[in-house]
């Protein structure tokens, strides 16, 4: 399950990787970083009508 989440990320450019001989390492891709706050960001409520 785990690969399959590696594969996702790197396909959606998300995070890069390189194999060393047996290991792979993977780190998080810059402009992924800069598009993570507005990723994150919680949209305000609707505003409530009380009756």
């Amino acid at each position: 399950m785990i690969s399959r989440h590696r594969k996702v990320l790197r396909e959606a450019r998300v995070v890069g990787s390189e194999r060393r001989g047996t290991w792979v390492y993977y780190w998080v891709l810059p402009p992924a970083l800069e598009r993570l706050p507005a990723l994150l960001q919680v949209p305000e409520p609707a505003a409530s009508t009380s009756w």
